[in-house]
């Protein structure tokens, strides 16, 4: 008789933790497990991705309440007698003023947003809370299942999160699942009272997948040396580093163009840095592609600045199209590149991340090394399901 497996997540916008869903669906064995995905609500670009095996469920009709202003949500709220939701929507709105942590004030929310949704009405054999905060909140509060398992996406310390708000749900779960060693490492010395709850299972990448989409289509044309980076618009990213970086390397007079494939919350502060350096020509924010394997493919270099990453989908890809690759020395970076071997990882200034780069630029002979070597590795992680399949058990 087959399982019954419940994934919860917030929407499928395009981020890592996103497309490593859809990645897990795309591997599960449906002969196995029967599988329903709840998610907040029904958006984002990987929406038409979900597999025709899974039995997408309807978002929960309350949550829309926190997902607008205050205003509105009150008159909809009074309009349908609904003064319960009308309170606890007022309670939140004052938690969204008031906390400056943008992380910690989606967890104090919660609480509020918990009392407005119903429970699901099915029992499952597991709930998998697909990220942290609200999708394991969901999973411990307002599921009905035999095991529930929570994944945490990124450095749990760099994250923001404040422990003794997740404390009483880590409790509950059977399983705490984190993407790389190191992730796994800072969760340990976090909550040692869980040790033995948590897992590592690395994101599910397919070379194969990869490789075909990747020539579908020639996109950059240019002489110029190509650099791409993937990632959302976003602080943890670092995206303002790299504008310095690309200010440096053209003042030098390197003939570049650095493509920026990614869409979020920064943008608007990163053009006005863009074109106060008048990099409007050089540093391009090209939003989100569908398909962003032509642009890595054509790169020169690939580059990832980031402040700090739990384990980059970005990157394996990057690698499995066999990039030069240069990193930022963010905490789980060793955990991807080897430096000097198949890439670099530089200190996490402009200065350092300038050298790396123009150094890449200047030797192609160890660009082709770079490459050669990560032709070699064994890249695809399809196998990383199996340690899925042993937590449902």
């Amino acid at each position: 008789m087959k399982k019954k497996i419940l994934f919860v997540m917030n929407n499928l916008n395009c981020g890592g933790a996103e497309k490593a869903l859809i990645s897990l669906l795309d591997t599960i064995d449906y002969t196995m497990y029967d599988v329903d995905l709840l998610l907040m609500k029904h958006e984002g670009l990987f929406l038409n991705k979900i597999p025709s095996s899974v039995n997408l469920l309807e978002e929960p009709t309350e949550y829309k309440y926190f997902d607008m202003s205050v205003k509105l949500a009150l008159v909809d709220c009074i309009k349908k007698g609904r003064l319960d939701i009308a309170i606890s929507r007022l309670l939140a709105g004052i938690i969204i003023r008031t906390e400056k942590n943008r992380v910690r004030c989606e967890q104090r929310v919660w609480k509020y947003i918990s009392k407005s949704l119903k429970h699901i009405n099915k029992n499952y054999d597991i709930a998998v809370g697909y990220l942290e905060k609200t999708p394991i909140y969901f999973c411990v509060d307002k599921v009905n299942a035999l095991k529930k398992i929570g994944f945490i996406h990124n450095d749990y310390d760099k994250l923001g999160m404040d422990p003794l708000l997740d404390r009483p749900y880590f409790e509950k779960l059977k399983n705490v699942v984190t993407v790389s060693e190191e992730c796994g490492n800072v969760l340990k010395n976090r909550f040692p009272m869980y040790d033995e709850k948590v897992k590592v299972m690395h994101n599910i990448v397919s070379p194969s997948t990869i490789n075909k989409m990747s020539l579908e289509q020639r996109v950059l044309s240019e002489d110029e040396i190509k650099i791409v980076s993937v990632g959302r618009l976003n602080h943890q990213k670092g995206f303002e580093l790299a504008i310095e970086t690309c200010k440096e390397l053209v003042q030098t007079g390197y003939s570049i163009k650095w493509y920026i494939i990614g869409e979020g919350e920064d943008r608007e502060k990163l053009e006005k840095m863009i074109s106060l350096n008048s990099l409007q020509e050089t540093f391009i924010l090209m939003g989100i592609k569908e398909n962003p394997y032509p642009y890595i493919r054509e790169a020169d270099i690939y580059v990832q600045p980031s402040r700090f990453e739990g384990k980059s989908i970005a990157i394996d890809e990057a690698k499995i199209l066999r990039k030069p690759i240069v990193l930022t020395n963010f905490s789980t970076a060793k955990d991807q590149i080897t430096n000097n071997e198949n890439g670099l990882i530089v200190d996490m200034n402009s200065k350092a991340l300038y050298e790396g780069i123009a150094s890449l630029i200047d030797n192609s002979a160890l660009r082709e090394q770079f490459s050669l070597r990560l032709s070699k590795e064994n890249l695809g992680t399809e196998t990383e399901i199996n340690k899925l399949y042993e937590m449902f058990q």
